[in-house]
């Protein structure tokens, strides 16, 4: 059996100059926020307890919990809305096309029997009430003409809506059913979020004009603004009250996140900036913020989440981030004496996670183009991008050291390194196969067929080729050179990847066409046969450390595990491990195996015997 024993999730998906919609549920102190087609579930108090819910169709925009905790309502950017249960198998209670567009916020009534979602849409519908059970309408929505950022409904009675948005308006409506009341034009750029207090005595819009203006929770009238004394400095994009209505936070592209007092008359003062740990770049404008029990969340446009207690100034930020595009590859490494999984995504981001612990931080590189090629020996990166370029980065304990980049003259698709001679690394390229010698091009060599997957022996001596033709060939090293020693015909599919295992005793290799082979080295002959579970190519294969199993993870979502002495029918199928494939494998150890993929998600399996 494969257990889930550990998720380092995604970070939230993030666009310079905008905010997102991150919501808690207090009760559990756990947030929500969307990446991609996932909506992750995520203790704050306990990291590693995150979940991720895949049934949307398109990229998720927003999601919200119901005011008893039981389920969660989510929408994307087909203008959708899912609610479904937060427990057990998170059966789906309705879905319905609310808006003709993105939907950019939504939430429930306080009594649980109503949405409120805004975003975009044709025409003049931005924002939408309905009953969630029925998807009936619940009121009329007049008065915005570009797309509505944010939307609130108050949390006691009698119910309103206020809504904001890309027209500068702030709008007030009575219901239900709900009636256009009256609209504000203070603001001078997009508003872009707004929020009623807990006690729904008060609400606030913050815009992109840098002010917070508060208003009458009744009335709507407006009754003070934030204070520019000590400001925010740049747009405004998010605002979440404390639960005691007294204060509030805001974050913003100033790359500060502040705490303000409200005072009776209705103005902001403010109380304490928080300015979380970063290296000052633009990945550090705060983009998104949450006030949940004690716990201050802010996140950053580059999916940091610096989370501050409220009662303790002086505490230290609790940091941790993930990914938020595919992870493409994955590595374990001793690094500090610790067991150290090493994660890239196609974007150039490369992250630390620690067994047991989970985000250890971000490898830094001076060059930080995407990443399409990934390995790493004990104290060396070796990484190629979209650019021709094979970098080796030096790894100095938690830290990338500058590096050496070597062209290869076109595209790399592939390397491998002979890990007992670390100098020696095989490029494939679209015209053959380069090999190099620490930092310089040993001989570029035509192989005369189109090279899609290739792998060097951890001595350097041998080398397999895979081709697009579905075709092994298997040479000898000499110096420069390679020596065609033979040639493997078993796969049915361009060749996709391939692996020696630990002891060099074996190979293993897979194909676009679902099947994998395990090969004895010596005798050539096929070692393990029928691997044929899978329903789509195979993008990556692992070997675990006694090279005892041998995992696979494809494209259809699910990672296998087969034992070399047992028949391929025996195998620990684990489904549905990555929304959208899986695309990195390594094990951690004899019993746990790692994987990643598209939902930009890492997950370690514990596995048992069945």
């Amino acid at each position: 059996m494969g257990e889930l024993s550990e998720t380092y999730a995604c970070a939230p998906a993030t666009e310079r100059g905008r905010g997102i919609l991150i919501s808690g549920d207090a009760a559990t102190s756990t947030i929500a926020y969307c990446c991609g087609r996932s909506v992750v579930l995520r203790r704050l108090d306990a990291p590693l307890e995150a979940e991720a819910y895949g049934e949307h169709a398109h990229a998720a925009t927003a999601a919200r919990f119901s005011p008893n905790g039981e389920w969660v309502a989510s929408a994307d950017v087909s203008g959708a809305v899912r609610v479904w249960g937060r427990r057990g198998d998170r059966a789906l209670k309705a879905e319905f096309r609310v808006l003709s567009g993105r939907i950019d916020d939504l939430q429930w009534s306080p009594d649980g029997l109503r949405i409120v979602a805004s975003g975009d849409g044709k025409g003049k519908s931005f924002v939408r009430a309905f009953m969630w059970d029925s998807g009936t309408n619940v009121g009329e929505f007049d008065g915005h003409s570009r797309r509505v950022l944010s939307c609130a409904f108050k949390p006691t009675r009698p119910f309103r809506i206020v809504t904001c948005g890309e027209d500068f308006l702030v709008n007030f409506y009575e219901g239900p059913p709900f009636k256009f009341k009256q609209s504000h034009r203070e603001h001078s750029n997009f508003v872009n979020c707004i929020r009623f207090s807990p006690d729904g005595t008060k609400f606030i819009s913050v815009s992109s004009d840098k002010k917070g203006l508060i208003y009458d929770g009744k009335t709507g009238a407006k009754i003070g603004e934030l204070l520019t004394e000590d400001g925010h400095k740049g747009s405004i994009y998010a605002v979440s009250w404390s639960p005691d209505s007294k204060q509030v936070l805001t974050v913003s592209a100033d790359k500060t996140a502040k705490v303000w007092d409200i005072t009776e008359d209705g103005n902001g003062k403010v109380n304490r900036t928080l300015i979380p740990p970063g290296s000052g770049g633009v990945d550090d404008m705060i983009v998104g913020g949450l006030w949940l029990n004690d716990y201050l969340v802010v996140v950053s446009l580059g999916g940091t989440f610096n989370v501050y207690s409220a009662s303790v100034p002086d505490k230290e930020p609790v940091t941790f981030s993930g990914h938020i595009k595919t992870v493409g590859a994955l590595a374990c490494v001793p690094l500090n004496g610790q067991k150290t999984i090493l994660s890239t995504s196609y974007d150039g981001v490369i992250i630390r996670w620690i067994q047991g612990i989970g985000y250890a931080g971000r490898l830094v590189r001076k060059d930080n183009t995407q990443i399409k090629c990934f390995t790493a020996v004990e104290e060396e990166l070796i990484t190629s991008g979209f650019d021709n370029k094979v970098w080796r980065i030096p790894l100095n304990g938690d830290q990338c050291g500058d590096g050496e980049a070597v062209d290869v003259g076109s595209q790399p698709k592939d390397l491998s390194v002979a890990v007992q001679k670390p100098e020696i690394v095989l490029v494939a390229t679209d015209s053959g196969v380069v090999m190099l010698r620490g930092n310089k091009v040993a001989s570029p060599i035509n192989v005369g067929y189109t090279v899609s997957a290739l792998a060097i022996a951890p001595d350097g001596s041998e080398a397999i080729v895979g081709g697009q033709d579905g075709k092994l060939h298997i040479y000898s090293v000499n110096s420069d050179s390679l020596t065609e020693e033979a040639v493997l015909e078993k796969h049915r599919g361009a060749i996709t990847v391939i692996h020696y295992s630990p002891d060099a005793s074996m190979f293993a290799s897979a194909d676009t066409n679902r099947e994998a082979v395990v090969w004895d080295r010596v005798t050539r002959e096929v070692k393990l046969k029928n691997m044929l579970y899978h329903t789509a190519r195979i993008n990556c294969i692992a070997w675990c450390p006694d090279g005892r199993l041998i995992a696979t993870g494809s494209l259809d979502t699910s990672v296998i595990v087969y034992e070399i002495d047992k028949p391929a029918s025996t195998r620990i199928t684990i489904k549905g491990a990555h929304l959208g494939g899986v695309y990195g494998l390594s094990f951690v150890d004899e019993n746990s195996v790692v994987s990643a993929g598209e939902d930009a998600c890492i997950r370690v399996w514990r596995l048992t015997q069945q």
